[in-house]
């Protein structure tokens, strides 16, 4: 094939598509669910009626005028690379962002590779003895991401498509409140958009971590859970009460030297999960809550919130 032809008529870089040509190779891809079987699928990964109509109609039919042979190849290869990492829990791109105003064939091609996938995540959640309520309580983070992907104006999936990738490996699982991905020594704590985070729903989820790991991954071996997030930004504590429960989950981690991290501006990461936007100006951003007014009037003051690392032991 030709990668450069291929690159442009995706409308992406040649280095984007030579990377995922170059990890995927001829490795095995896997193929999609029934189309029959679809609706019931994307109603147990918690997928919206409105995207879920979405996805149904740029459903890769084999006489589809929507998939093009560069979509085709690309959904195909896409699918193949993840397999390839079944297991890993490094993030991992499944390619390049497309422009998704093109359509659904073309919004959605992440979504399609995901659920192919989810017969083979499945098994290999089997093999490891992992409870069905459990796999698909992890796996439903898909129809949470989209619908987040949609109150955003399509601004979050760059992000999400990569996230999701944890999911279809066997890399993350999501256990009571909290997201618990595994790493190398330590299990890294995700917060899924679910409610508050109450004090109890965190004990009880870091307590069924303790005996989830050992039980199903039994030769890996973690001392600490840890966590990086602005939530962790000490400056928050100036503007939230004490007892607050982000104030709460703040105290259960011991800070590590703060430094800046590479490639990920925090300023960013709050607007994206406090408003759910990343282009609306700041004097129209709401300040229903104490932490939307927190976030804007820390921004207005020309000040920066931190991204922050901390951990506890298991």
């Amino acid at each position: 094939m030709d990668l450069d032809d291929t690159a442009a008529r995706l409308g992406v870089s040649v280095e984007d598509v030579e990377r995922v040509h170059r990890l995927a190779g001829d490795l095995p891809s896997a193929p999609l669910p029934a189309k029959d079987d679809a609706p019931a699928i994307l109603d147990r990964l918690a997928v919206r009626s409105d995207d879920a109509a979405e996805i149904m109609a740029g459903w890769p039919d084999p006489d589809s005028p929507l998939w093009t042979p560069e979509l085709r190849w690309l959904l195909d290869r896409s699918i193949a690379l993840v397999r390839a990492d079944l297991g890993g829990h490094g993030w991992l791109s499944p390619g390049p962002e497309l422009p998704r105003g093109r359509g659904p064939a073309w919004r959605h091609l992440y979504v399609y590779a995901y659920l192919a996938l989810v017969d083979v995540v499945l098994a290999y959640h089997r093999d490891h003895g992992i409870a069905d309520a459990v796999s698909w309580a992890t796996l439903a983070d898909l129809g949470r991401n989209l619908a987040i992907d949609r109150r955003m104006d399509r601004e979050g999936w760059p992000v999400m498509q990569s996230w999701l990738t944890l999911h279809s490996r066997g890399g993350l699982y999501e256990l009571g409140r909290l997201q618990h991905h595994r790493g190398d020594t330590a299990i890294s704590l995700h917060i899924p958009e679910s409610g508050p985070l109450a004090p109890d729903a965190i004990t009880a989820s870091l307590d069924e971590a303790r005996a989830f790991f050992p039980r199903h991954f039994p030769d890996e071996h973690y001392t600490a859970f840890s966590c990086g997030s602005w939530l962790l930004d000490p400056q928050l504590l100036e503007y939230l009460p004490a007892d607050s429960n982000i104030a709460r989950f703040q105290r259960r981690f011991e800070l590590e030297a703060y430094e800046e991290p590479e490639g990920l501006d925090a300023d960013v990461e709050v607007l994206r999960f406090v408003f759910r936007s990343l282009t609306t100006p700041l004097d129209q951003l709401p300040r229903r809550t104490v932490l939307e007014r927190a976030a804007v009037d820390h921004l207005k003051a020309g000040r920066h919130w931190r991204w922050r690392r901390g951990s506890f032991p298991i």
